[in-house]
């Protein structure tokens, strides 16, 4: 009998500033996701605005700064995340 690797979803907030905001139509989002690469699947499909959160290697677009609770960026999209996190989508752009 083979193993299966199961994922148990956290519960998270992603806040939305400046023109992301814009295009998610809300300042705010609370989903279910273990890991940064699923918080950005989510936010794609509840926001439709937001599509192209990475670019063609699969990382956080350029275009983006993504911040947990405030206290530091987003390196990799596989980390982990705890129940009750805020993450902060922030545009990377001058003035955004």
């Amino acid at each position: 009998m083979g193993l299966t690797r199961m994922t148990t979803a956290t519960t998270v907030t992603v806040e939305f500033y400046g023109i992301p905001r814009q295009r998610a139509g809300r300042s705010e989002l609370t989903l279910a996701a273990s890991t940064v690469a699923e918080v950005l699947d989510r936010l794609e499909q509840a926001c439709p605005g937001l599509r192209g959160l990475r670019d063609r290697d699969g990382h956080l677009s350029r275009h983006y700064l993504l911040s947990i609770d405030g206290q530091s960026f987003v390196k990799g999209l596989e980390t982990r995340l705890t129940v009750g996190q805020r993450l902060l989508l922030l545009s990377a752009d001058a003035g955004g």
